[in-house]
């Protein structure tokens, strides 16, 4: 994907994070090995998590804050990614989101590209 600084926001699940995926690792894992959704990029830094602002899901409030804040700090961000515990929690424990809707939603609202998943695990 060229030699090119993405700079990423991920999005987790509040009811897995810190629970079933502790401090996030995999997805911090991921990223340094460049595996998973993160395969390909040359160069990636985290600019901020989050999460999803649990069930319901606030997903577009919190990504309104999140944006407030890295407009503050001048640290933009180029992607989102929905963290794969937030696949994991639709699958299989009753997450009413439908990513595939949140995907369409936040990258029409913000205009960001939304990957949805993070590492293979």
């Amino acid at each position: 994907m060229g030699n090119k600084k993405t700079r990423i926001l991920i999005i987790n699940c509040d009811k897995v994070r810190d629970r079933s995926c502790i401090a996030c690792a995999k997805c911090f894992k991921a990223v340094s090995e460049k595996v998973g959704k993160f395969e390909g990029y040359d160069d990636i830094e985290i600019v901020g998590m989050t999460t999803c602002g649990d069930c319901p899901g606030l997903t577009v409030p919190k990504l309104k804050l999140v944006n407030e804040i890295v407009k503050v700090l001048e640290r933009d961000y180029d992607k989102i990614f929905l963290g794969t515990c937030m696949v994991a929690a639709t699958q299989t424990a009753y997450c009413p989101i439908d990513l595939n809707e949140l995907k369409t939603t936040l990258e029409s609202k913000f205009g960001k590209e939304v990957i949805i998943g993070t590492h293979p695990w």
